[in-house]
């Protein structure tokens, strides 16, 4: 047993270092097109796995995360941008004085944006989590339009409809999937510790958790706080990579998006959900050529907006219709499938020869 895990442990090690030097390697080999992309399948991968702590592990379906999303890119966006941007930017009501001069190092700022976004969960969570089901989905649905709305009006801080331009750039593929992987890591860790067989048992049946002494809301409080506070992460690097955010931007189509991943992907699978975000990331840029005019068979055809979130509507509804476990349902990736494989592997050599 020790020797596997040893094994494992190197196995851990040796990925990590491959996708270090891939993505030193892309930052100076790949197009800023092609690392956009990757940085925002980083970004919608966050995002998924954060939905799927709160939805596919914990069994509240909650609608949300636009909003918590929405809070953690005016956040780090707020504190980065330089007093002269703000001096700019902020023409139509000047910005707080106590924000005024606030210029924060990236990092920092992402990490703050996520605090800050927790803090909405809790305050978001503490009424919301007393229903269930659908009316849970109905509540969170409603306060993130009502931090949207809170957002647009507060104009003395968030400048308001006009949004927020001239936000600090940052392209590296090593920054963006650096915060992926560590989500990564403290989700699972999470999803394996007692908290997350806690979860699990929520999700399961309520009931018989509280019977067995699960504090069912606590725990439920700490999954959705935990939810947000990743989302936040997400919207400050979504804010870094487009470098201009405006309250329209984190409607339900966002949280459309992101339920579209983790139901792809498998309701209570890490790994479906880093698998779908990739996949539904690159595939929103493929199909844009359905948005343009062409011709098919000699009938010229329009170009219609919106025609890639009819597409993956579609898709969804296929999906929850005859394939209701998504790619990988509740299973994970790990190294005893790898070992066991490659041990059969070598059985069945040994036993040939």
């Amino acid at each position: 047993m020790d020797g596997r895990k040893n094994i494992k442990i190197a196995l851990n090690i040796a990925t990590l270092l491959v996708t270090a030097v891939f993505l030193y390697w892309g930052d100076s080999v790949l197009s800023p097109f092609q690392k956009r992309i990757l940085n925002l399948a980083a970004i919608f991968v966050i995002l998924g796995a954060s939905m799927n702590l709160v939805v596919g592990f914990t069994g509240m379906f909650s609608l949300g995360h636009s909003g918590f999303m929405c809070v953690g890119a005016y956040t780090a966006a707020i504190l980065t941008m330089s007093p002269e941007s703000k001096e700019l930017i902020y023409y139509m009501e000047p910005i707080v004085p106590w924000l005024k001069n606030i210029e924060w190092p990236i990092i920092p700022a992402t990490i703050m944006g996520g605090i800050i976004a927790a803090v909405f969960g809790i305050l978001v969570g503490f009424p919301a989590l007393r229903l269930r089901d659908d009316y849970l989905a109905i509540a969170t649905l409603g306060f993130a339009e009502i931090i949207r709305i809170i957002v647009t009006n507060t104009i003395s801080i968030t400048n308001g409809a006009l949004g927020l331009k001239n936000i600090p750039s940052e392209k590296s593929l090593l920054f963006y999937w650096s915060f992926c992987i560590i989500t990564i890591i403290i989700l699972k860790n999470l999803i394996n510790s007692s908290w997350g067989y806690a979860f699990k048992a929520i999700r399961d049946n309520e009931i018989a958790a509280e019977a067995m002494g699960v504090s069912v809301f606590k725990h439920k409080m700490l999954s959705f706080t935990i939810g947000a506070f990743f989302a936040g992460i997400a919207g400050a690097l979504m804010a870094f990579l487009i470098t201009s955010i405006d309250p329209t931007m984190f409607r339900f189509l966002f949280t459309f998006q992101i339920l579209l991943i983790v139901v792809l992907g498998g309701m209570g699978s890490l790994t479906g959900s880093v698998i779908a975000g990739i996949i539904i990331t690159i595939a929103m840029e493929w199909l844009r050529f359905v948005e343009r005019p062409m011709t098919i068979l000699g009938m010229d055809i329009p170009g219609i907006p919106g025609m890639r979130m009819v597409i993956f509507a579609i898709l969804l509804l296929v999906v929850v219709l005859f394939y209701r476990q998504g790619l990988m349902g509740t299973k994970e990736f790990n190294w005893d499938w790898l070992l066991d494989k490659l041990g059969l592997a070598r059985n069945r050599e040994r036993g040939i020869s």
